[in-house]
């Protein structure tokens, strides 16, 4: 069973709560869908519809899914706020870039922001497997860049299949985007700090200090860790041990710093 965090658990929730309230089809369902012709005179439609399903079980169901796969791993990573920011603003930019191409479309349901979860996840971690269809294992890097692909060339050629390709696109550029972004500030953040914390000692090569906080991180109890925490300290630690601390990233070593109460 996946670990469960806050704002997924909130998410997931909020989603199943409203299918089973809001019947598609009737006049509620319609006035919080999202139409690029209309949103200006509806604002909230843009983050409404993200919370709105089709008929039947299926588009909630692998929504959903993707969700609870994804997404919990990766609040744990970035914190309860920017994962929610990152989720409801993929959400708004796929609606976006669907307002600008495709206004007259009318569109319900939580893809685009799934499918920044999906970018994002596979930002951080680009070669972890997934099993397309429960069988096929692949990198998420290349799921995300064929979903990338698909949703561009769907959008470009005007499939006419009911599917908000311009939606998808915009979540699958927003999600990475942010990661990305929030991975450079974090990244300027901890390296403001550690040349505040620099000896004065001539040590211009930083082996002192990935020494000491290698002495840190090991001290690190994991049996008092969320799982999700625990998994990504021992995976982070196994790059350490076998690479060193130069093999992590800024956003890595912050994690573990926070992880040792650093």
């Amino acid at each position: 069973m996946v670990p469960m965090t806050p704002w997924v658990r909130n998410l997931l929730f909020a989603n199943v709560a409203i299918y089973l309230l809001v019947p598609a089809g009737s006049s509620l369902w319609y006035l919080g869908g999202f139409s690029g012709v209309e949103f200006l005179r509806e604002p909230w439609t843009l983050i409404t519809y993200q919370f709105l399903h089709a008929p039947g079980f299926g588009h909630i169901f692998f929504n959903m899914l993707g969700l609870y796969f994804f997404g919990p791993r990766l609040e744990e990573r970035m914190g309860a706020v920017n994962f929610l920011l990152m989720y409801l603003g993929a959400g708004v930019f796929g609606a976006l870039l669907s307002a600008v191409f495709t206004p007259e479309a009318f569109m319900i349901g939580a893809s685009g922001a799934v499918y920044g979860v999906i970018a994002a996840f596979a930002v951080v971690w680009p070669f972890e497997r997934v099993y397309l269809w429960f069988v096929l294992p692949v990198p998420i890097w290349a799921l995300a860049i064929f979903m990338v692909v698909f949703s561009l060339q769907s959008s470009v050629v005007g499939v006419n299949d009911g599917i908000a390709h311009f939606a998808h696109l915009g979540g699958l550029l927003f999600g990475g985007a942010y990661l990305k972004l929030w991975e450079y500030r974090t990244g300027s953040a901890l390296r403001s700090f550690q040349k505040k914390m620099q000896m004065p000692s001539g040590d211009t090569s930083g082996i002192v200090r990935d020494r000491g906080a290698v002495a840190r991180w090991e001290k690190i109890d994991v049996s008092d860790l969320h799982e999700i925490n625990r998994m990504e300290v021992e995976q982070l630690m196994a790059r350490v041990r076998s690479g060193g601390a130069s093999t992590l990233s800024a956003s890595e070593r912050q994690f573990l710093d926070r992880m040792a109460g650093g």
